[in-house]
């Protein structure tokens, strides 16, 4: 059903004009209305990505990569994140898309109407116009008409009563009357021309001129209600687009929900924490009353105790830890000194030993904890436990000191870290070889011999990573030899059990009887006396839970290798002569200094061995770490 306003609203102007301004105001609340929603999806976004930082691993530990549900919850606030991009992209969009373009036409459309309607009052004004001419006209026909007659009355009543004096009257009523007569007759005229004028003008008005201005405010009109539905369309379409992706996020939390194996992860726990020993034996009984029935001596007295205390020794899980006390009181283990000549192609200069102090190293690092400030308490921590470690070789190179199935895994991932950096070194050796061939053939593209230099650190560095992949190697097979001829004479001794043999019945007889690896103990390290390594375990591994976590130090330096020096111990850092290293820590008088090379590598070396050249702000921060 077609309709126009020109011709079914011709008279509501008024209307018509409330009417269009009541819809602009319906868009700008729209307008509003999608801006705060945009605004909404935008806090909602930030929210999520906030929730899932903050429950996310500041830094990747090894456990939560081990079991499948931390793995499963890391991908869910990965997904997570995920979403609130998408989140964040509808709002961008609707913002964009929406708010922007139909502000901007808001605009344009007030513009427009503003026109319309100017052009709609300007032919009120005129067919206005044109009426108010047209009852003026009309008004003096009609006075003039009504004078005409009065003047006709008159000049009649005159003629009636001629007299002599009265004859020159009647002659000047009678041209008056024809006079009003002529008047009438010309405002008749103008009012017939003022009348046709306005016909016209009235159909013009109602027929051209309001039709075509009603049919622009209708256009106008359509197109704002078009508007309003492609931005509903746009909306609606901003939204569907994300939806693919938010479902596959959460398809994707869905599968990591799935993934997650209760039986794999209890059996990952055996892995992690298998020591691979045997539960303690029985406890023998001791029959002391055997002892009171017959005269003893001191002697006898005497090598009873001994022995009950060479047999609780064996008992290692029921023996008190000492933690501190020994660990101050152990035996303090100094650097090598440096070689009495120096390499060829070395530094002629001979280093510096470092001079004597006449404090304990680890007494001094507790004075300096004490009296410090907490400027330099954390590196005070940091060098204390590195005394210790080195005091007591908490870390051999060969993690004797771990469990035999832990020292299995560990010497398993430090062969295949190594492995990986032989690789990178063979392709890096590989490519300066490539790189000297081009220079060979080609002189202008650059000098072959100035890349000797890296040539030989590359040969160097892999020399010490092969040499350390055939130790390491090495060890892997002992423990792997000793792992196995456990596991078969543990299986032999169930064969034992399983023949009828009761616990407790010859228990004197195992403990005597057992072998060397059966006497191992937790730390994994095989020895006689089993106190010695107990006191060894508490003191290396109970003061590193203390410093688990340490954020890297910056560098106050770089130092040059006067000699090589094959680092033994776990935290000591091996090096070839003229290597060039960075210093984290000075020497606390102990004759170790710590670098790091490569900001991966990081442990100490003799400070005999290097040469040492600190930055001056450096200098300046050391010295007022030691004045506080």
């Amino acid at each position: 059903m077609s309709c126009n306003w020109g011709t079914e609203l011709w008279d509501q102007f008024d209307n018509l004009e409330k009417h269009t301004s009541w819809g602009i105001d319906v868009l700008e609340r729209y307008i509003k209305f999608v801006k705060e929603r945009a605004d909404i999806e935008l806090s909602y976004a930030k929210q999520i990505r906030s929730l899932s930082k903050k429950y996310h691993p500041k830094r990747s530990r090894e456990d939560e990569s081990r079991y499948t549900w931390c793995l499963a919850f890391a991908a869910t606030l990965r997904q997570l994140n995920d979403v609130a991009i998408q989140r964040e992209e509808l709002s961008e969009n609707l913002n964009a898309q929406i708010v922007c373009e139909l502000m901007r036409y808001v605009q344009e459309l007030k513009a427009e109407r503003k026109t319309h309607f100017q052009d709609g009052r300007r032919a009120q004004q005129n067919i206005e116009s044109s009426w108010k001419q047209l009852e003026s006209s009309k008004r003096r026909f009609e006075r003039d008409c009504k004078e005409a007659e009065r003047a006709q009355h008159a000049s009649d009543r005159i003629d009636l009563d001629k007299t002599d004096g009265e004859k020159r009257c009647s002659l000047k009523a009678r041209q008056t009357a024809q006079q009003k007569q002529q008047a009438a007759e010309e405002s008749r005229k103008d009012y017939m021309t003022s009348l046709n004028q306005f016909n016209q003008d009235q159909h013009q008005h109602y027929r051209t001129l309001v039709p075509v201005i009603y049919q622009r405010i209708q256009d106008m009109e359509e197109r704002r209600i078009e508007r309003i539905a492609e931005a509903m369309r746009s909306a609606t379409d901003a939204e569907r687009k994300v939806l693919p992706v938010v479902s596959r996020c959460l398809d994707a939390m869905m599968d990591a929900a799935e993934s997650i194996q209760p039986r794999m992860d209890t059996r990952q726990v055996v892995e992690v924490y298998k020591s691979g020993f045997d539960p303690p034996g029985d406890v023998e009984f001791e029959d002391y009353s055997a002892t009171m029935r017959r005269s003893i001596s001191e002697s006898s007295y005497l090598d009873n105790r001994t022995e009950g205390r060479r047999h609780s020794r064996k008992l290692w899980p029921f023996i008190r830890k000492n933690k501190l006390l020994n660990l101050l009181s152990s035996p303090r283990q100094p650097p090598p000194p440096p070689p009495t000549s120096p390499s060829p192609g070395g530094v002629t200069s001979s280093p510096q030993s470092p001079p004597p102090t006449s404090k304990e190293p680890i007494t001094q690092r507790l004075n300096d904890l004490m009296t410090s400030g907490s400027r330099t308490r954390k590196q005070c921590l940091r060098s204390l436990k590195r005394g210790l470690s080195l005091k007591l070789g908490s870390g051999p190179a060969d993690c004797s000191h771990l469990s035999p199935e832990q020292r299995r895994k560990k010497l398993q991932t430090r062969i295949n870290n190594i492995s990986e950096e032989i690789q990178r070194e063979r392709e890096q050796r590989d490519a300066l070889l490539k790189m000297r061939e081009v220079y060979e053939r080609s002189p202008q593209m650059g000098d072959p011999s100035s890349l000797e230099p890296r040539l030989d650190e590359v040969k160097q560095s892999l020399q010490r990573l092969e040499e350390e992949l055939r130790r390491n190697q090495a060890w892997l097979l002992e423990v792997d030899s000793r792992l196995s001829d456990h596991n078969r004479r543990q299986s032999g001794g169930f064969g034992l059990n399983s023949q009828g043999t009761t616990p407790g019945s010859s228990s004197l007889k195992q403990l005597d009887s057992r072998s060397p690896a059966s006497r191992e103990s937790p730390d994994g390290s095989y020895t006689e006396d089993h106190s010695a390594e107990l006191q060894f375990k508490s003191r290396s591994s109970e003061f590193d839970d203390d410093f688990d976590e340490e954020e890297p130090l910056p560098s106050i330096g770089t130092c040059k290798s006067l000699y090589p020096f094959q680092g033994q111990n776990e935290g000591t850092l091996s090096m070839v002569e003229g290597e060039l290293l960075s210093v984290v820590e000075e020497d606390k008088g102990d004759g170790w200094t710590r670098v790091r090379r490569n900001l991966e590598e990081e442990g100490y070396v003799p400070t005999s061995y290097i040469k040492v050249f600190l930055d001056s702000s450096a200098k300046g921060f050391v010295q007022s770490s030691r004045l506080v």
